[in-house]
């Protein structure tokens, strides 16, 4: 099966936290990072929106996100620049 990714993703284990644009944030486990994207996991997948913004402590760096793929309890993101679609 090959894969289709931007870049190699990295097994990981870290605590982050998952922002929203209304200012609430719920806590995370990022899975795998690449310099493309991750794979987070979450208490519920139903409730995060789309677009979001990945932050982890205490790197200052924040993703901005955008949703790929979701499943029950993990989601996969593409960093993005605010301004793209």
């Amino acid at each position: 099966m090959k894969d289709s990714r931007a870049a190699q993703r990295h097994r990981v284990l870290k605590v982050g936290l998952i922002e929203f644009s209304g200012g609430g944030a719920i806590p995370c486990v990022v899975k795998n990072l690449s310099a493309s994207g991750a794979a987070l996991e979450v208490e519920s997948a139903i409730d995060i929106p789309n677009r979001l913004t990945l932050a982890i402590p205490p790197e200052p760096i924040k993703w901005p996100c955008r949703v790929v793929w979701r499943g029950e309890k993990r989601i996969g993101v593409t960093f993005s620049s605010p301004d793209s679609p």
